[in-house]
């Protein structure tokens, strides 16, 4: 039977991933504003450090990722219609995403980030098993980088426009600015994004599994867990690095919320954009010969980062600071398009957004949720020895720790070279 994701690269196909692009643009837009925010958050609401990583991660990345797991078996159903599944949680984040502005109090604040990671939940592994269904083998890591071009692109501008519109017109204003459009984004979705027939399991030769029974299968491969620990460390450090490298810029060298916007958000999106495409490009061009050099890149940018990340949080001036973080932002970003389209090169059609979910579920649940968190809470706790210096400090520790995603990638490569596109 023709695997449909040798099907022709065609016109719809590019219009999909054009579409897809945009909407995981607003998905990380809606998500990361939140950033930009939070300083005047802190200081309008009077929040404690700890308080401030409870809201950016933990209070979003729980229900994104408990939500996302039963919400990515529906999308495996053959009768699922995906483009569909994709625009209702387009609406609901972007609701909610709206409904933060109007928040008076953390535990409301609380509770509508709570309902933006609902939304959120029902986007990415609808999309990556589209992706994975249209896209030839050969040419997914570029097509799941492109998508994955989603995530810088919506962080520059979540940074750049929230830290434009908090010192323009408040916060609670940008969120009900930037959330609104997604609503009508979800009408062009169920226009254009259309969910090819799927053959039915039973006609596969495989019986209909439940989700835990489609956990369990996935969680048996060895290899498929090194892909979900390395993603889990890369995002841990991301978004814990992200959160608080806004923060910094404005505790430690003084910056108002719209200057790290614009130097922050800006440039270092635009490096994280090129990383992104350097990264699918990389492991597509050198993976087509020897599957090892998929995930060598990210080996290698996350060792290389490590000394450039430090040099850069401890410079005194913040345009050398600036300067110098650019790179490892690149470098750090080398990771999305392999590590996506590993995954679902690992594992049967009938499973790809179950392992697309589960990526995701250690990725957000360890990164996104533990992260700012974590970061936030050693913040605090440095914070009687180095006063608002705290934040360079557990940034210099979070340089340092790029060293375990490097490690996790090395030993990665020669299982993906044994089972990378073996499963049918």
């Amino acid at each position: 039977m023709t695997d449909p994701a040798a099907a022709r690269w065609s016109h719809s196909t590019r219009v999909m991933l054009w579409v897809l692009l945009v909407v995981y643009v607003f998905n990380f837009l809606d998500r990361q504003i939140v950033n930009i925010l939070a300083e005047p958050i802190r200081k309008d609401l009077g929040l404690s450090d700890t308080q401030i990583g409870l809201m950016t991660g933990l209070a979003f990345a729980l229900f994104y990722t408990f939500l996302g797991l039963p919400i990515a078996r529906y999308a495996d159903r053959p009768s699922t219609d995906r483009g569909r599944l994709i625009a209702l949680a387009l609406a609901v984040w972007s609701l909610m995403t709206a409904l933060c502005g109007l928040t008076t109090n953390f535990v409301q604040l609380l509770l509508a980030r709570i309902g933006v990671g609902v939304g959120e939940a029902g986007c990415t592994p609808a999309a990556h098993s589209l992706i994975a269904d249209r896209v030839p083998a050969e040419r997914r890591a570029s097509a799941m980088a492109f998508y994955a071009l989603g995530i810088p692109l919506g962080s520059l501008m979540g940074m750049v426009i929230g830290g434009y519109l908090a010192d323009w017109i408040g916060w609670r204003t940008a969120f009900l600015l930037v959330g609104t459009p997604g609503v009508l984004l979800a009408l062009v979705v169920l226009a254009l994004v259309r969910d090819p027939p799927r053959p039915s399991m039973a006609s596969q030769g495989h019986a209909p599994q439940g989700l835990w029974a489609a956990m369990k299968e996935l969680a048996g491969s060895s290899t498929f867990m090194l892909v979900l620990a390395a993603g889990s460390a890369c995002s841990f450090l991301s978004y814990g690095k992200t959160t608080w490298a806004t923060i910094f810029f404005q505790r430690s060298h003084g910056l108002s919320p719209s200057e790290v916007g614009f130097w922050f958000g800006l440039w270092g999106g635009i490096a994280a954009m090129c990383g992104t495409f350097l990264g699918g490009w990389l492991a597509d061009r050198f993976g087509k010969t020897d599957r090892r050099h998929v995930v060598t890149g990210p080996a290698i940018g996350m060792l290389v980062a490590v000394p450039i990340a430090f040099m850069a949080y401890q410079a005194s001036d913040w345009r050398v600071a600036m300067a110098l973080i650019m790179l490892p932002n690149a470098l750090n970003a080398l990771y999305y398009g392999p590590i996506f389209s590993s995954v679902q090169g690992l594992v049967a059609q009938r499973h790809r957004a179950v392992a697309s979910a589960m990526l995701l579920f250690g990725q957000n649940l360890i990164g996104l949720g533990l992260g700012p968190l974590f970061f936030g809470m050693l913040s605090d706790w440095l914070k009687p020895e180095f006063g608002a210096e705290s934040v360079r400090y557990v940034l210099y520790g979070a340089a340092f720790l790029g060293l375990v995603p490097a490690a996790l990638f090395w030993i990665l490569r020669p299982r993906l070279h044994a089972e990378l596109d073996r499963q049918t």
